[in-house]
């Protein structure tokens, strides 16, 4: 008699993907707080997106595979003349928004920045709704654009929760595959199967390699692989729409599924278990969690770890900016995420190096009073030798408490504490920062200094009159829901 790890029988699909198809379907958006922060988000990752385009090694991946091609209802990537399919389309809008590493952020068991899930929603929702319109149908409206931001965040920051990829190599991207697989099925009108086929399809495509994110590979690709990730969602929805199966057991087959072979090595108690009894730990269901209590980067491009790193080290400023010859040490109390993901010591080889490295993001500020996208260039660097003289100068010390705070679900603190210490034995006070501006504790403190930011971010693509219509609308709640999505866009061509 054959032993079961041998029969044929097509599984129903995984609870996980079930729950997903379901909550994606059925839950009703029902916080204020949710779509208000997610209006936020909006204008803060399409702002991110516009200051990108000043960058011409972003600028480069942009366009068509083909040039010259035209295509009918064509998406649009904002602060452009672009006119794409849907796919790369979607490639374009994330690669923009991640490429300055300033949009919003996750930070649980694994990490991640909800909002590059943008890329495959408004991609898809711009052109459905110009097809739409064109067929004299109403378009989609941008308040199922935020409904749907909601929902991706929610997807990917509860699985995150507890789910540690980042241990055994694998990319947070994975997760924005899944999430926008989810939602732009959705928009595309898919049902319940076609859902969860889409899904299966995502979660096959399987392992994303954190290689190119740290030491000594470090590169741009972490700008664009995001967009690279929603993209891909909005290819495998589209193959689900026109009929493609789905793989049900994709998460637990016994040997081949994703438990198995990529999530075993996850957590010691996934360890123990036997193949086939692996699954993700899910603290919590899926409602607007997420969207309410994500972080934004309101003052720095920079990785998220290092954010309440640069604050302290801009409040430090004054004390030792004429004094940086004289420095001994500088001591950086941390919690152990900042340590494992982007504290290196060496030389760093690019601006992505860089903008994943704490010891920099802290030298810069600290010399010259702020960080900027700009610092972060080749020529910049080369300029100021001071920046690696003080890298050298740092000692990193982990802070049991701070790395408990960071994963205490009524806390998730990001804590960092500098202090200076001179050659005559003077120090610094320290200067400890454990909750970012961009938190949500510091939300009142944090939203208009949002708002400033997205306003001089449309000002380095948009005349004053533009920037000025656009800024207005997305801070109108009402008006900026009951916006046809075409129309939105409309606003972005430049």
């Amino acid at each position: 008699m054959s032993d079961t790890f041998d029969l044929n029988e097509r599984p129903d699909y995984d609870r996980v993907i079930q729950d997903i198809a379901d909550y994606v379907l059925n839950y009703e958006i029902e916080s204020p707080e949710a779509l208000d922060t997610a209006r936020n988000c909006l204008m803060d990752t399409l702002g991110c997106g516009l200051l990108a385009l000043r960058f011409p090694e972003c600028t480069k991946l942009l366009g068509p595979i083909v040039e010259g091609t035209v295509v009918p209802n064509g998406a649009r990537v904002p602060g452009t003349r672009l006119r794409l399919d849907p796919v790369k389309a979607a490639w374009d809008i994330g690669c923009i928004i991640r490429w300055l590493d300033y949009n919003d952020t996750w930070l649980a068991a694994e990490w991640g920045h909800p909002s590059d899930n943008l890329g495959g929603i408004l991609a898809v929702a711009d052109h459905l709704s110009q097809v739409r319109s064109a067929q004299g149908r109403a378009p989609l409206m941008m308040r199922e654009v935020l409904e749907a931001m909601i929902k991706a965040h929610e997807i990917q920051g509860v699985i995150a929760l507890e789910n540690s990829f980042n241990r055994v190599g694998l990319c947070h991207v994975l997760l924005v595959r899944v999430a926008s697989t989810a939602v732009v099925t959705k928009l595309m009108g898919g049902d319940r199967d076609t859902i969860m086929a889409a899904l299966s399809q995502a979660w096959v495509d399987g392992s994303a390699l954190r290689t190119y994110r740290h030491a000594p590979n470090a590169g741009s690709r972490k700008s664009w692989a995001a967009g690279d990730a929603t993209s891909r969602a909005v290819r495998l929805a589209d193959l689900s729409m026109r009929g493609e199966m789905g793989i049900p057991g994709v998460l637990s087959a016994r040997q081949w599924g994703f438990y198995d072979v990529s999530f075993s090595k996850t957590c010691a108690d996934q360890q123990s278990k036997p193949e086939g009894e692996r699954q993700f730990s899910l603290p919590q269901p899926y409602g607007s969690y997420v969207m309410e209590n994500v972080l934004f980067k309101i003052s720095f491009p920079a990785e998220f770890h290092a954010q309440t790193a640069a604050e302290a080290a801009v409040c430090l400023h004054p004390q030792v900016r004429h004094r940086l010859d004289q420095i001994e040490k500088i001591v950086i109390r941390t919690h152990e995420s900042a340590i494992r993901i982007i504290s290196k010591v060496g030389a760093l080889a690019n601006a992505a190096d860089r903008d994943h490295c704490l010891q920099y993001m802290i030298a810069v500020p600290l010399a010259f009073g702020n960080l900027m996208a700009e610092h972060y260039e080749d020529d910049f660097h080369a300029a100021h030798p001071i920046i690696d003289e003080l890298r050298n100068k740092m000692v990193i010390v982990e802070d049991k408490r701070y790395t408990a705070e960071y994963l205490e679900a009524d806390k998730r603190s990001i804590a960092n504490a500098i202090q200076v210490f001179f050659v005559d034995g003077s120090s610094t006070d320290e200067v400890a920062v454990e909750y970012p501006l961009g938190h949500r504790r510091r939300r009142a403190e944090g939203i208009p200094l949002l708002e400033d930011k997205f306003r001089a971010n449309l000002a380095t693509r948009f005349p004053a009159a533009r920037s000025k219509q656009i800024f207005d609308l997305c801070r109108d709640q009402v008006a900026l829901e009951a916006m046809p999505v075409n129309a939105f866009m409309d606003l972005f061509v430049i």
